[in-house]
């Protein structure tokens, strides 16, 4: 992923960097640095074809409902299409961690682009994001 891309994200915790998220082998994640919304935005150097994306999420501290966004552009980031909107309720006592394992048929990706409400209800709560695979 590093040759293929760059990443910019809208904040991030120094014990939990992006790379936490992208690479294989990294325990803890990526975490923003304050709450509210954040976005993470990959942008490929050449277009990409994408045919798989894994998500996964994990919060056990604090029960909420979280709303993400994954959408991608074909033209640099000109225009988006959605790939899927969804909303999770976290509870730490039986729900703590959400996986999407999304099957697509995305030809050029030059930007693919997550964005995460951590807590609908306007809560103090921090987004983060466990893990982010693509094939």
């Amino acid at each position: 992923m590093e040759a293929l891309a760059e990443v910019e994200i809208t904040s991030e915790d120094a014990d939990h960097p992006i790379e936490s998220a992208l690479l294989p082998g990294s325990p803890s994640g990526w975490r923003a640095a304050g709450p509210g919304e954040q976005k993470i935005r990959i942008l490929f150097a050449d277009p990409q074809q994408l045919r798989r994306i894994c998500l996964n999420f994990v919060e056990t501290h604090t029960e909420r409902t979280q709303e993400y966004v994954l959408r991608w552009s074909p033209d640099g980031g000109q225009s988006f299409r959605e790939i899927v909107r969804q909303q999770w309720n976290f509870n730490p006592q039986g729900a703590s961690s959400e996986t999407e394992d999304l099957h697509v048929e995305l030809p050029a990706v030059t930007v693919l682009e997550l964005h995460i409400i951590p807590d609908i209800s306007g809560g103090n709560a921090f987004a983060s994001l466990e893990k982010l695979r693509l094939a």
